[in-house]
């Protein structure tokens, strides 16, 4: 009868390569410690050494994102003030109010 098929988390699986790569501990004694085949050892360690260039770019889009966040800001700000501007002209242009604060 086959085995059944083990499911493992992220979290351990970059456990394993992290001891992998910073060398505490070689892939064979890894594989008998946690009984795993290990080409998927193998695997998981290429995985995480194709996608480590992608860790650092996280940086760049956020940076763009904060600049385009404080653009959309300062025109917020200025749209605020011009419309505080207008509104106090038009009231100076309406004319004088009536007693219940309505012009005529």
């Amino acid at each position: 009868m086959p085995r059944p098929r083990r499911s493992f988390s992220a979290e351990f699986k970059a456990q394993i390569v992290l001891q992998l790569l910073s060398g505490e501990v070689s892939q064979a004694e890894l594989c008998r410690k946690h009984s795993v085949n290990a080409n998927l050892i193998a695997n998981w360690k290429a995985a995480v050494l194709d996608r480590l260039h992608t860790v650092f770019e996280g940086d760049l889009a956020n940076d763009a994102e904060r600049v385009r966040i404080a653009e959309l800001e300062q025109l917020v700000g200025r749209q605020a003030y011009e419309l505080d501007v207008i509104k106090k002209a038009s009231r100076l242009l309406s004319g004088p109010t009536t007693r219940n604060g309505r012009s005529s």
